[in-house]
């Protein structure tokens, strides 16, 4: 995990570093004592929603959706959660069942703590207590910020805005390259982005093809280049036509 980090970030993006990256030293190794490693395969859950909470997770390495699904079956992604994240923690501060599930993207290392050792060490770190609560409070900026995109941005546009905060992210944990240009860390596919964006796959594709005809974009399978970052964030705050 990155020892520093900084974004302006983006829809439900969560700006700023992550919940690792505001640990200090001694912070760090606690916790660490209190968890044990965990490996998880692509598509497997971290945590299910509805379940009751028994552990938190911190992501080391990889990428998660956070997804909620309705009792007719009907899922939707909410957010995308990477390393030095914070994840299934809410249930257990909130003493209620799982309100989402987490699912890796890619193959994820993270640490897994049990929800009594986790209270345990947040009573004998105060100040950690503090940044919990700072992460909640960015994911409902996070939510804030991803209404108002809905409200105020169409198709290529607010499409735009979900990969520039992407980007920004991405940037933190692998280098931009010879061309200032970022690989988006996590795997999504159109229907994934759709869903994030609360638009159809079909107008995922077409604003995709905007963004590629207009030079800011490269895409692949479940791969996303952005190859002019500055450019992407101008055309991301740009006004509709």
């Amino acid at each position: 995990m990155s020892e520093r980090t900084t974004s302006r970030g983006g829809l439900a993006a969560d700006p700023g570093g992550g919940f690792w990256d505001a640990l200090d030293g001694r912070e760090r190794a606690a916790l660490r004592d209190a968890g044990r490693p965990r490996t998880y395969r692509p598509r497997a859950p971290l945590c299910y929603q509805g379940d009751d909470s028994d552990h938190i997770i911190v992501i080391e390495a990889g990428w998660a959706k956070v997804v909620s699904s309705s009792p007719a079956g009907h899922s939707v992604v909410l957010a995308v959660r990477g390393p030095g994240d914070l994840v299934c923690e809410s249930a257990v501060l909130g003493r209620r069942e799982r309100s989402a599930t987490v699912q890796a993207l890619d193959e994820v290392r993270a640490l897994l703590v049990p929800a009594a050792r986790f209270t345990a060490f947040l009573d004998a770190h105060p100040r950690v207590w503090m940044l919990v609560s700072g992460t909640f409070v960015r994911r409902l900026d996070d939510a804030g910020r991803r209404l108002r995109a809905h409200v105020s941005a169409q198709g290529a546009r607010r499409l735009a805005i979900l990969l520039a905060g992407l980007a920004e992210r991405s940037a933190r944990h692998v280098p931009a390259g010879p061309g200032g240009e970022i690989t988006l860390g996590p795997p999504l596919s159109q229907e994934e982005l759709g869903s994030w964006m609360d638009a159809s796959r079909e107008t995922v594709a077409r604003a995709l093809a905007v963004l590629r005809d207009a030079g800011l974009v490269h895409t692949g399978r479940r791969q996303i280049t952005v190859l002019d970052p500055p450019g992407l964030r101008a055309f991301a705050e740009s006004p509709d036509d």
